[in-house]
């Protein structure tokens, strides 16, 4: 058996998104750990989620750092499923949180686009 753990997600500043998730979008932080002078293991994940967690990874060069916030040159990259679509888009709506194409209904649920703090782009569903 395989599962996918973990999914890096390059970010300019370790606590600026641990903030973002924990507050925003309501994340876990599952570990915070320091590695060296400069980096840490900062793993955040979904309430209640039993799959696959985000690290948080500080760009620590150049290339990288250009990579913050555009990781997929533009196209949706993450989908964060929910059991509570309007709920949870109306609190995080309430935080601050930047939706950039707004809820609709679909025949295979309720979906939204938002964007992190660094301009990402996630799919916020509710499978029917």
């Amino acid at each position: 058996m395989q599962n996918l753990s973990l999914i890096a997600l390059v970010v300019a500043d370790y606590d600026e998104a641990i903030k973002f998730y924990s507050e925003k979008l309501n994340f876990t932080l599952v570990e915070d750990t320091v590695m060296s002078e400069t980096k840490r293991w900062v793993v955040v994940a979904p309430p209640g989620s039993t799959g696959c967690n985000i690290l948080l990874a500080k760009a620590a060069n150049n290339e990288q750092q250009t990579r913050v916030g555009n990781q997929t040159g533009g196209r949706v990259f993450l989908f964060l499923h929910t059991d509570d679509f309007w709920n949870d888009y109306n609190r995080m709506k309430a935080e601050g949180v930047t939706f950039a194409r707004e809820a609709v209904e679909e025949a295979w649920g309720t979906v939204a686009v938002f964007q992190d703090l660094y301009g990402n782009l996630w799919d916020f569903i509710q499978p029917k």
